[in-house]
Parts: C-alpha cells; structure tokens; sequence
C-alpha cells in the first residue's frame, strides 16, 4: 500500500495511495504517525494530517490487512503563529469577528501562520495576503454575514490613472467584469497563500436571502465563498465549505492552484452554488475533493469573449483525481464561459453518484474563435446514477439570447470570429450504471462538427425506473428515456469494447457523423436525420 505526500503545510500533510480504485482504497487501512495510531480504518485514498509541527520529521506508516508502507515527510518551516483570540476575536457567534481576522492577517509576518480555534466566527469578507497561512482548527466555523450591506463591493473596472494599457479588474460574475460583492474569503493579486484546517466556512446562503431573486443584481452580484483574482501558488485544504450564496470556489486567472481535501456541500435547491468554478486558470489539481451542490460539481472556465478576446488566456493543465460527486447538474463540466478556451484536462479514479450529467462540455455561438475545447481525457471513472453521462452540446441555451435563432440554428451559419470549437474527447475504462436519458449525447455544430470522441472499455446501463428527460440544456431536442447513443455533427467517433445495456429503440442514432468506427473498423450507419425546428414547435421540444 504505497503512498506518496502531494501537499504539506507548516501543520499538516496530505498523501495519497498508489492504488488504481477509484476514490476509495481496495482494503481499509489503518494510519500510524510517529509510531503511534492516528486513525483507524481510513477508506479513502487521499488523507490528512492535521495539527503537526512546523519543521517537523514524521514517520508515517499505512497499514492494511495484506500490505504496509512507511514514509517520512518533514513539514515547511513558519516564522510565527498569530491566534486571532490575541486580537479580540470573541468567537461567539454573536459578535462580530470580521476585524480580529482582519487584523491577525495584517499582523502576520512572511511565512507566518493566523490560527483560528474552535468557536464561531460571525464575519463579513476578509483578505488575505501573501506569503501566509490561514489555519482553521477543528470546530472553528467562519459564519458569513447575512446583510447585503455589511459586503463591500468590488467593481468590476477600474480605470488606469494615466490612461495606458488595459484597466483593472477586480469584480466579476458568469465571465464578465462587473461590479460584484467580495467574498468570505477574498485574495486578490497574491502569492504563496495557504488555506487549510478541519474548519468550516459557511457562506450563510440560506439565511439571508441570497438566493431568493437570484437572476438580478441587488446593490451588487452576490459574493463566493471564496475568491481568489490572479493568485499564483496557492493551496486550499481540508476544510468544510458550505451554504455560499453563489459559486462556492472561484479561481480567477490563478496559476500552481491545489484544492485538496476540501468537502463542499450546498443544498441541491440553492442557485448558482457550483463547487469549484476555475475561470483562466493553469496548473490546478483538485484531488480527493468531494462536493455535492445545487449546480454544477466542477466547471472549468475562460470567461466570455469580451476577457477571451482581450486576454486570451485559457484553462489547461488540470488533474482531477479521487474525488467524489454526489450531487449536482455535471459532475465535471466544461463550459460554458469558455471564450479563452480549454485544454489538456484529466480526469481519473473520481466517482459520480447521482449528478445530472456525468462528463459534459457546454458552449454555444457567440463564445468566439478562441474558445476551443480540446486534449479532455476521462478515465478509471465510476458513474452510479448519473442521467446522461456524457454529453457534447454546442447549441447551449444560456444567456439572455440563449434562445434566440443564432443560437439555436441547426442549418450552418457562417464559421467567423464568434463561432467556437470542440476538439478531442477522450475516455478510458469507465462504468456508468442506472443511466436515465441517454448514454452519450453528442450535438456538433453543423459548420464545426465536434473533432472526435474517442471511447475504450466504457459499459453504460441504464435504470429499470428510469425518467425521460432533456439529455442537454438545448432548444429543439425532444426528451429521452434510455437512448443508448445520439451524435449529430461529429467528425469522428472510435469505439473500442463499449458496451450499451438497457437501452430503448434503435442503439444508435447518428446524424452527419464523419467516421464511425467499431473495434477498429469504419462501420457504416443509416442516417437518423434528427428532427429540424420548421416553424412549428411540438410539445415534446425543449424550447
């Protein structure tokens, strides 16, 4: 039972089994620390160590019923450790805390550490700085205020006093700047910022009325439980995040971004609260993170085209391993604010329980010639319960033009400077059982098909119970009930042993598909020729 250390703080460490299972172990395991028996029985694959001290030598061993493994990790240095209790911090949760966290974090020198024990910490937005980390003990809970009013407000632009180069921007919501509260936990243009601890934060969506009328600005777009503007190695681990009154995690052009261990949890009514939301972010690895919200899980984002079309930076470089989804609209998504593009994702040993969609790309006209999808790779992946667990869909009907004819065209339109593109996707080894509305669903635009969908050692069955349903959130389609595999505008599709089991009617409607091939052979197909809008819209269309 191998095991290697992948992040460490002043005060804790985190490691991860070389096991091929995914999420959990292939046997439980007990953790020694120093000798002595630290945890019982662990499951997970990725685990961690909590309260340990700085510049500290330890001797971790794993144990199970037929192997063991001893590692010795030393944990970074810390130039001091500052309690927010030195600096008046009731910890109550009556009084409100938001200035002794304020100023722990001002006090604290480079390299230093702001402790935060247990209690609960009433407070509004506090900014972190550089070179530090915050640690939230075990039972320490930072409860976001509920009052509007007591979030200052971050614009989205700010205007260079001399006039040159482009402006500044600080605030941002659904990939365009503009004005927009700050969050729970707010880092804006630093470096070297840790985030750790068995704490929670909880952003209090539910008790004031953040998610109420939640398509229109109030006074500004509400804040994320965390947000971090151009941050460059920064790491988030092993706290709880709950309640966010919007996106829950939301990197903005971070680079060298680790999220680690992280539980994150929103009611599946609440609007908006994906968990992590990347948006023009490189280097990333979320690993052993589990989320269940009321949106999407992951979403990886670039932003629309007016940031892709200024500064043209895209997503790429992400692992994604040893998480665990339990709920949510996508398990890990791409799109749909994907101006700057995408690229070079992948997706290994997670498990999805019970989303929506499993792997879903989402975008639409009007994302620009730049915002290109390409190099997504998903494999060693569980799917229990997801509804449709792969889905391409370049007809997305968001926005406030979502629905109109540019956007929902299936004849070809003119391929110009707003007209996106989807390159590879690539899957390995997955199951996927009690599907509901479709195996794979895959709608290229007609004048940019999808590149190719490449599949090996995939099996998709399909519930007994299962309900018909939209397999995209696009206008025209009708609705589902255990179709095995529908592709439209797509260059190429290479099968290597998937299997369907289940499934209703014919096992394959393909439209428009360049090449299909079966095990290594191009097989020929009947035209399905799906339905076109003529004017008239029959019940059973998603409009």
């Amino acid at each position: 039972m191998i095991f290697r250390a992948i992040a460490k703080t002043s005060r804790t460490v985190t490691c991860e089994l070389s096991g091929n299972t995914p999420y959990y172990a292939a046997e439980p395991y007990d953790i020694y620390v120093n000798g002595e028996l630290h945890t019982e029985k662990e499951t997970r694959n990725i685990f961690t160590l909590f309260s340990l001290q700085p510049d500290t030598l330890y001797s971790i061993r794993v144990k199970s019923a037929s192997s063991e493994f001893t590692r010795d990790v030393r944990t970074n240095t810390e130039s001091a450790l500052i309690d927010v209790s030195q600096c008046g911090a009731y910890r109550d949760g009556v009084h409100i805390d938001t200035g002794a966290l304020q100023c722990a974090i001002a006090l604290c020198p480079e390299n230093g550490c702001v402790y935060v024990p247990a209690g609960t910490y009433l407070t509004g937005p506090i900014f972190l700085k550089s070179n530090m980390t915050l640690y939230l003990e075990k039972g320490a809970v930072l409860r976001g205020l509920k009052d509007r009013a007591d979030y200052p407000i971050m614009p989205g632009t700010v205007k260079p006093s001399d006039g040159s180069g482009h402006d500044y921007y600080f605030g941002t919501w659904e990939g365009e700047p503009d004005s927009a509260m700050a969050s729970l936990i707010t880092g804006i243009d630093l470096k070297n910022v840790s985030v750790v601890g068995e704490g929670e934060l909880n952003g209090s969506g539910e008790d004031g009325d953040w998610w109420e009328d939640h398509r229109h600005m109030r006074r500004a777009w509400r804040p994320r439980s965390v947000f971090l503007c151009r941050c460059e190695n920064v790491l988030l681990q092993g706290f709880h995040v709950c309640n966010s009154p919007s996106w829950t995690l939301h990197p903005f052009y971070c680079t060298d971004l680790d999220i680690i261990d992280v539980r994150i949890t929103n009611p599946p009514v609440s609007p908006n609260t994906d968990g992590i939301d990347p948006e023009s972010c490189q280097k990333v690895r979320i690993l052993g993170t589990v989320i269940s919200v009321g949106d999407d899980c992951i979403a990886i984002k670039s932003s629309k085209i007016f940031f892709g079309k200024l500064l043209k930076v895209p997503s790429a470089e992400y692992e994604i391993r040893n998480c665990l989804m339990l709920r949510g609209h996508g398990g890990v998504v791409v799109g749909s604010e994907i101006a700057g593009g995408v690229s070079n994702i992948r997706i290994s040993k997670c498990i999805f329980d019970d989303t929506d969609r499993g792997i879903r790309i989402k975008t639409r006209r009007g994302r620009g010639n730049d915002s290109v999808v390409d190099d997504i790779c998903c494999e060693n992946v569980t799917m229990k319960g997801v509804h449709t667990p792969f889905v391409i869909n370049m007809f997305y009907f968001c926005d406030l033009d979502g629905k109109t004819q540019y956007v929902w065209e299936k004849n070809p339109l003119p391929v110009d400077d707003r007209t996106p593109a989807v390159g590879t996707l690539r899957v390995r080894d997955v199951t996927c059982t009690g599907a509901h509305e479709a195996g794979c669903y895959f709608y290229g635009l007609p004048e940019q098909p999808i590149g190719c969908v490449s599949m090996k050692n995939v099996s998709i069955s399909f519930a007994e119970d299962a309900v018909p349903g939209y397999p995209a959130m696009m206008s025209y389609i009708t609705k589902e009930r255990r179709r095995a595999m529908f592709a439209c505008n797509v260059a190429e599709i290479d099968f290597e042993n998937v299997v369907f089991e289940g499934y209703e009617g014919e096992k394959l409607l393909l439209s428009e598909v360049g090449k299909f091939i079966v095990d290594g052979t191009e097989t020929p197909y009947e035209d399905c020729h799906p339905v076109k809008p003529d004017g008239s819209v029959p019940s059973e269309y998603s409009i």
